[in-house]
C-alpha cells in the first residue's frame, strides 16, 4: 500500500528507531525473524518518513534508512508543530510516541506528565485538525486510565481521552511493558546483579506480561494499512506472563550473574522508592512506579486478529541471547546487510 509520508514524534526513541525502520522497509539489528510471522514485509511503502526528535545527534543512526529524514523538533512549539504535521499533506499519518515514564508528585498529575501526555496529544489533534491531517496512531500504555492509581496511568488516561474524542481517524496501541535487545527494562536488571551481591525488590509478585519491540512496531505499520483499525484501542502484550520477581532472576541467569532477591516489604518499598526518586539522573524507581504496579499489567484476552501479529515474540528467543552477550555482533551483521542491500 502506498501512502504518501509518516511523521513519527519521537523517531529516535526506542520504539520509534524500530517503527521508522520496519517503514523503510529494514530490519533493525534487534528483528531477526526469531519465530514464524514475528518479522514481515511493511504492507505499506511511504515516500516520505520523518523521525521527529528533540535532538538531531541521536537521531543519527536513522539517516543511513531509505527515505528518512530527521528533523529536530521542539514539540512545545505550537508554529513548529503544525509545520511538521502541515508538511505532510492531507494523507500523510501522524505517529505519536511520547511518553516520560517519571515525573514530580501532584495530583492528579505533575506538570511533566502533563505536558507529555496530555497536553501534547492535544496539541496534536488540534494541529491535524488545522492541516486536514486525519490519520493519527497514538502510543498509550496498558492500563491507562483516568482514575487509575498512579500519575503515568491517569495521565495516560486523559491522553487517551483527548485523542478519542478528536473526530480524527485514530488508533490507539496500550502495551505492556516492551523489551527488546535496547531496552532500558530487561538489561538494566542484568546491570544491576553484574554490580550488586543481592537485588532488594519492590512489589516482587507484581505481573507483567512483556511485548516485543519487533511486535509493537509492526502493530502500528499493520495498522496503517488497515482502515478497520480505525477508531479502536489495543492492548499489546506477549505470549507469557511473568512476576516482576522472575523477570529478575530471568536477566540475572541469562547474563551469568545471578543474585540472591530480596522482597521488600510495602514500607520499606516506598521509602526505598522515595529516596530513589530524588537521586541525580533518571530513577531507577519511584512511588508512582510502585503506584502503577498495583495493578496487573496482563491482557485481558487475545490480540485482535486485525493487527496481523500472528506468533508474538517471546521474550527467551529474543533476549537471552542478548542479555549474555552473544547476540550483538551477528545482529549488526543482519543490520549491514538489510541497510546497504
Amino acid at each position: 500500500m502506498q501512502t504518501s509520508h509518516v511523521l513519527v514524534i519521537g523517531g529516535a526513541g526506542f520504539v520509534g528507531s524500530h517503527l521508522v525502520a520496519r517503514l523503510a522497509g529494514v530490519a533493525t539489528a534487534s528483528a531477526t525473524p526469531l519465530e514464524p510471522g514475528s518479522v514481515t514485509e511493511p504492507p505499506i511503502d511511504p515516500e516520505r518518513i520523518v523521525a521527529a526528535t528533540r535532538d538531531a545527534e541521536h537521531a543519527q543512526h536513522l539517516l543511513l534508512l531509505p527515505r528518512v529524514e530527521v528533523l529536530e523538533l521542539d514539540v512545545r512549539n505550537d508554529a513548529d508543530l503544525n509545520a511538521a504535521v502541515g508538511s505532510l499533506g492531507t494523507d500523510g499519518i501522524v505517529v505519536n510516541l511520547v511518553g516520560i515514564l517519571h515525573g514530580e508528585r501532584a495530583e492528579p498529575y505533575g506538570a511533566a506528565f502533563a505536558a507529555a501526555h496530555v497536553d501534547l496529544p492535544r496539541r496534536l489533534v488540534d494541529a491535524c485538525r488545522s492541516t486536514g491531517v486525519r490519520r493519527l496512531l497514538h502510543m498509550s500504555a496498558l492500563g491507562a486510565d483516568s482514575a487509575g492509581p498512579s500519575m503515568y496511568l491517569r495521565s495516560k488516561g486523559d491522553g487517551e481521552r483527548v485523542v478519542r474524542e478528536s473526530a480524527l481517524d485514530w488508533t490507539i496501541f496500550r502495551p505492556s511493558v516492551i523489551f527488546g535487545p535496547d531496552d532500558h527494562f530487561l538489561n538494566l536488571f542484568a546491570h544491576m546483579q553484574q554490580i550488586a551481591p543481592v537485588v532488594p525488590l519492590a512489589c516482587a509478585q507484581a505481573r507483567f506480561q512483556p511485548v516485543y519491540v519487533q511486535d509493537v512496531a509492526q502493530a502500528f505499520v499493520n495498522a496503517m494499512a488497515t482502515p478497520a483499525t480505525i477508531g479502536h484501542a489495543y492492548d499489546l502484550a506477549g505470549p507469557q506472563v511473568y512476576t516482576l520477581e522472575a523477570l529478575v532472576r530471568y536477566a540475572g541467569q541469562a547474563s551469568g550473574h545471578p543474585r540472591p532477591v530480596l522482597h521488600l516489604p510495602d514500607a520499606l518499598a516506598r521509602l526505598q522508592a522515595a529516596v530513589l526518586e530524588h537521586m541525580p539522573g533518571t530513577p531507577v524507581m519511584t512511588r508512582d512506579n510502585l503506584d502503577s504496579m498495583r495493578l496487573d499489567n496482563v491482557m485481558q484476552g487475545p490480540l485482535a486478529p486485525e493487527l496481523g501479529l500472528r506468533q508474538p515474540v517471546s521474550l527467551e528467543a529474543a533476549m537471552t541471547d542478548v542479555l549474555a552477550g552473544r547476540g550483538h555482533e551477528s545482529q549488526m551483521q543482519t543490520l549491514r546487510r538489510s541497510v546497504y542491500r
